[in-house]
């Protein structure tokens, strides 16, 4: 009697990084480097590399921080611009995969969907869809590192507006930005008050007849340099690995001072902000009507405006502020609750993001779906109960990637320990299960606001809490041992046979 031919097993890595974001090629980098040896491949979904800055492509997309601390430490910015448009982002991100080799480690087209853990044999199953051709195809992983971000690629956050279908122009979100969308000449109305209505506005100000932005709620907007000049001369100077190296830890100590400043004193951060806004605005403008927020600095992100771009469409008359609330679209354009009617040709609803933990993948452990509003979240990187699964989520505070090295490099020297000790599972567990505990995410921003039920959660203590300062962080990260009492290490019992 024959014997059908078994399926040959599915392709072991020793790593799988989800996301060819800023995240996943830091991450890959630092394996390479660091832990050469490790067999790792990236899952990208998209057709390209480059995450949000390849994503969105609306007017004026750009960086609302430095590129001397958004860009990685291993590799220094060497355009003069440090608040940087997309494409250059775009440039130095690919530019940093080809340089270390990890082109070949990308697989496009490639979504996860769902990673099964098994505790027996000490690894994930992986189930992958080819989105090019819809084969679904499965891998085993020693571990997984999520670096998808935070929200959701397919599809942005737009609230519900009474009447939307009865407006006869385009509504377009900047998530989906059309390439063909024609507003030069017209009238915009862009719905928002975050960073990415304060890109549109003076990105789309010179083309179009005029630009109004839309607020509900008014935002903390400061001006800053879009170059560097004390940057760009230490580079100069010292050349670009030394300059760049003074340049970052410079700008380090300047985010965190801004911050805890704007903590620690908030009525006297209001009163400067105010006083910096009244000076970038024309003479009898309403500055405490559309630019004096309900709340503190910092209890939401602060927009940056380059070289005060938004202020200088303001004054030159192609660009004003309403601060309202909308009852519904018109034919003509927007009705609001006090009764005015503003008249557009085309709306931007640059209303925000849909959040999306890890990518919406979902995560079971020996057969138990694992919720992540029941999880903590250790050393900001791991999952309680959630064995050897990894995850980059920045700062909200200042730079995103600051943090994502630092959890690099922990997780690389994770790795090593398992390594010398021939461990081949790691899981993080409270010692107290009653520890009270937090939101993960500890942010008034309104995207963070609607998903905080969908997201682990924090501790009251380290190692369970969440930092958002990067000094504390380098202490944690960097300085300390990877060992832990909460964190469990074993060996599976029976590993299962892999391919190479």
């Amino acid at each position: 009697m024959s014997t059908a031919p078994q399926p040959p097993a599915p392709e072991h890595l020793d790593v799988l990084i989800v996301g060819a974001g800023i995240s996943g090629i830091g991450a890959a980098r630092y394996l390479k480097t660091e832990l050469p040896s490790k067999r790792f491949a990236i899952l990208e979904a998209r057709e390209a590399s480059g995450g949000t800055w390849d994503l969105f492509r609306y007017p004026g997309i750009r960086s609302d921080s430095d590129l001397h601390t958004f860009g990685y430490e291993f590799k220094p910015w060497r355009d003069e611009q440090s608040i940087a448009d997309a494409p250059r982002i775009l440039s130095y991100l690919r530019e940093t995969a080809t340089e270390n080799g990890l082109d070949p480690h990308i697989r496009y087209h490639h979504k996860v969907h769902a990673v099964s853990w098994s505790t027996g044999e000490g690894r994930w199953t992986v189930d992958v869809e080819r989105t090019d051709t819809g084969e679904r195809i499965t891998l085993t992983a020693g571990w997984v590192f999520c670096a998808g971000g935070y929200y959701r690629y397919d599809e942005g956050f737009t609230p519900s507006f009474p009447g939307r279908d009865r407006f006869t122009g385009p509504i377009v979100h900047p998530q989906d930005w059309p390439e063909d969308l024609d507003y030069a000449g017209k009238r915009v109305v862009v719905i928002g008050s975050g960073a990415t209505a304060v890109t549109l506005v003076p990105a789309m100000a010179g083309t179009a007849a005029h630009v109004t932005m839309l607020q509900r709620t008014p935002t903390y907007i400061l001006p800053v340099p879009r170059k560097d000049l004390i940057g760009n001369a230490l580079k100069k100077y010292l050349g670009p690995e030394r300059g760049y190296a003074l340049t970052r830890r410079k700008n380090i100590a300047q985010q965190r001072f801004v911050w805890s400043w704007c903590q620690r004193h908030p009525k006297a951060a209001r009163r400067l902000i105010r006083w910096i806004n009244v000076r970038q605005l024309p003479e009898g403008f309403a500055v405490d009507e559309h630019f004096n927020p309900p709340y503190d600095p910092w209890d939401q992100r602060l927009c940056a405006v380059p070289d005060g771009d938004l202020f200088r469409a303001i004054r030159d008359g192609d660009a004003s502020v309403v601060t309202d609330r909308i009852a519904g679209f018109t034919e003509k354009g927007i009705l609001l609750e006090s009764g005015r009617e503003l008249e557009a040709d085309v709306v931007v609803t640059a209303t925000g993001l849909n959040v999306q933990a890890f990518g919406g993948v979902q995560v079971t452990v020996d057969g138990r779906e694992v919720r992540l509003a029941d999880t903590l979240a250790y050393k900001g990187m791991m999952l309680s109960g959630v064995p050897n699964l990894a995850y980059a989520i920045g700062y909200t505070n200042s730079s995103w990637t600051l943090k994502i090295g630092l959890l690099c490099e922990h997780f690389c020297r994770l790795l090593a320990h398992m390594d010398r000790h021939a461990y081949d599972i790691c899981r993080p567990e409270p010692a107290d299960p009653d520890m009270p505990t937090r939101p993960f995410l500890d942010f008034g921003a309104g995207y963070i606001r609607r998903a905080v039920d969908s997201l682990p959660r924090q501790g009251d203590r380290m190692p369970w809490l969440t930092s958002m300062d990067y000094r504390d962080d380098v202490k944690l990260l960097r300085g300390s041992g990877v060992s832990d009492p909460e964190l469990h290490f074993s060996r599976a019992a029976a590993p299962a046979e892999v391919t190479a």
